[in-house]
């Protein structure tokens, strides 16, 4: 039976030492193979390779991450994979933030014009709080237009699919859909007004996407055949990418590069990852489901005393949330979490308890922590309601993050509850005729 995520039996548990190796020489060849397998593997395949077979006992363990050793000066990390351990990642009084955003290591601030931005700096940094109040103030001011923007571009995308798909009924483009929409929604947000209006055009999207991706090309994957992959590892893998490539220096201002990264990174890059997922989730969660939302959605809306979808509405619909929970559990927009140990510190997985000495690097792979088949009942199925009732004690996992990223996190969600909000509320939308 799944357990509680608060009944963790810590005390007096006997530490075992922590399996696996970290394979110390970065140029070694030894290396090289436990990177591949990560990289280019899906987490369950690399667990019963017999190479470490030791790491099958234990959802805690020694491991080295990409990228290489001319982009990260020391891959060794501690990997914690279960429900347990994972929220470890999150306590910010026990784990440094400080330059882990995208793991072993940093981009070069050239991207971000000379600066470190929020996301890089730990909370005990004063600029942090700086920053955070400043988001905070940004979104505040912001927070009347959130809904009917977002409202606006949704029906809009699906009335463009819906056009696409009476040209050609074989398919339509939902992805590049979903890419512009998650674009105008944060320009126009930000900005107050069209990209379209601007210089931009509707070039933005491919601008930032290439920004995007010389910064994480050191942790992207192609998906090439086998023996291209080592071409891969050494061409992205290994060496950094030149920044003047995309020229990122718009304007030196700090404030300007925070907000860019924010809206750009944070947010825009988020939602054209999570917006086609939730969709997916949602879409093959089957019409009783559906219908479901339908109800509560538009109750809720009624009761309110409105026709149109609230922040306040959105509090209470209860399955609405439990959805959007789900979507992000079963499949997390972002799967790898980083935190550096301030002190000497003990992890409790299920089976035991291990120490992890100051200054180690732990990993998290969130995927496999939401997974967990110990915390969560049929944990490899989307389950709706799965966070409805005693199931909202199990939110700690989502929201258990304690510094800036927290804002951004729970903004996402935000944003999430609208989208489903407003699919719910949607009672027709111009149908192609041919279909």
């Amino acid at each position: 039976m799944p357990i509680d995520a608060d009944s963790r039996p810590i005390q007096n548990s006997r530490l075992k030492p922590i399996p696996g190796n970290s394979w110390v020489t970065p140029f070694s060849v030894r290396s090289k193979p436990p990177r591949l397998l990560i990289q280019h593997r899906q987490w369950k395949v690399v667990f019963p390779n017999p190479r470490i077979k030791q790491i099958t006992q234990s959802t805690v363990f020694r491991t080295n991450m990409p990228p290489g050793p001319f982009i990260s000066s020391n891959s060794k990390v501690i990997a914690v994979l279960d429900a347990l351990t994972f929220p470890i990642l999150f306590d910010t009084s026990k784990v440094e933030k400080l330059n882990v955003f995208d793991g072993t290591f940093m981009p070069s601030t050239a991207f971000t014009g000379g600066y470190r931005v929020c996301a890089y700096l730990d909370p005990s940094e004063p600029n942090h709080t700086r920053l955070k109040s400043w988001f905070f103030s940004l979104l505040a001011g912001r927070h009347d237009k959130f809904i009917p923007l977002l409202r606006k571009l949704l029906v809009g995308v699906f009335i463009d699919l819906e056009d696409q798909l009476s040209d050609k009924p074989a398919g339509a483009d939902f992805n590049t859909l979903a890419e512009n929409m998650s674009f105008n929604f944060v320009f126009r947000l930000f900005c107050d007004r069209k990209p379209s209006d601007t210089k931009l055009g509707s070039d933005g999207p491919k601008l930032l996407d290439k920004w995007l991706f010389f910064q994480l090309a050191p942790l992207m994957t192609l998906g090439l055949s086998k023996w291209l992959n080592c071409v891969e590892d050494l061409v992205l893998h290994t060496f950094p990418l030149p920044s003047f490539w995309c020229n990122p220096d718009i304007i030196r201002d700090e404030a300007c590069h925070n907000l860019l990264f924010m809206a750009c990174f944070n947010t825009y890059a988020g939602m054209k990852t999570t917006f086609p997922g939730l969709i997916k989730w949602v879409g093959l969660a089957g019409e009783e489901l559906h219908r479901q939302l339908a109800d509560e959605i538009r109750t809720v809306v009624r009761d309110e005393g409105g026709t149109m979808i609230t922040l306040s509405a959105l509090n209470k619909m209860t399955l609405t949330k439990s959805v959007v929970y789900e979507a992000l559990r079963i499949e997390p927009p972002v799967p790898f979490q980083y935190g550096k140990a301030k002190e000497d510190i003990v992890v409790q997985s299920h089976d035991a308890a291990f120490e992890i000495k100051k200054g180690e690097m732990i990993f998290g792979y969130q995927p496999l922590a939401t997974k967990d088949p110990k915390i969560f009942e049929n944990s490899e199925e989307f389950v709706g309601d799965r966070f409805v009732g005693e199931g909202e004690k199990l939110l700690k996992l989502f929201t258990g993050q304690t510094d800036g990223r927290l804002m951004i996190r729970r903004w996402r969600i935000s944003s999430w509850n609208v989208a489903v909000g407003i699919f719910g509320h949607i009672k027709s939308l111009t149908k192609a005729t041919s279909i």
